[in-house]
């Protein structure tokens, strides 16, 4: 692999502000301040939120079953590479190693990211792509009252889901609200819900 490549980090999920049921994915240079925001959607969102949030569904999702077959065919995901940017849309390939070859997939960076966290392997991206698509973030949005250092048509803050409804909750209830929310397969509010324990244990 060449060295020239930039690591990448999972900075996130956020709500997109133009496209209804879209999720921003935030993915952030490892030793640098720039971000990249990739519109996903719903599915892929929560694919990706479950893994951030270690939550653990009661069936296995589509991404789960791949990590699940390629461990079974003896086959690892060495890698991620963002390797092409056309039209606003980004191209991913996942690099694989196996027992008889190596070999190498198309995917979609949604798709490739929620494997990447799977099975461990880092994120990288071709410079170019960085230099082109890349959001230097100079300032928070309480710091920017402009907010120039993201683009709003796009993306907001790049947290997770927001926890703040359940605030008044006691740790039993929340506790209880995970399980059912989980068992019902509502990443979403499993998550926010997580993000409110994990606040508390602060």
């Amino acid at each position: 692999m060449p060295q020239k490549l930039i690591k990448l980090k999972v900075i996130g999920i956020s709500y997109s502000q133009t496209q209804s049921g879209a999720y921003a994915l935030i993915l952030g240079e490892e030793n640098g301040d720039r971000r990249i925001p990739i519109i996903i959607g719903g599915f892929e969102a929560q694919a990706i939120v479950i893994k951030l949030e270690n939550l653990e569904p009661p069936r296995p999702l589509t991404h789960d079953l791949f990590k699940s077959f390629a461990d079974a065919c003896g086959v690892n995901v060495d890698h991620i590479l963002i390797n092409k940017l056309r039209e606003g849309i980004f191209f991913s390939q996942i690099i694989c190693t196996g027992s008889l070859s190596d070999f190498t997939i198309d995917s979609r960076t949604s798709d490739a990211v929620a494997l990447a966290l799977r099975f461990g392997c880092p994120i990288y991206i071709v410079p170019s792509i960085l230099e082109e698509a890349g959001i230097v973030m100079t300032a928070s949005p309480e710091e920017d009252p402009e907010n120039k250092s993201q683009p709003q048509s796009l993306i907001e803050e790049p947290t997770s889901f927001q926890s703040g409804e359940y605030e008044d909750y006691t740790d039993d209830e929340l506790n209880e609200l995970l399980t059912d929310a989980v068992t019902r397969e509502d990443y979403e509010q499993a998550a926010a819900i997580r993000d409110e324990i994990e606040r508390r244990k602060k």
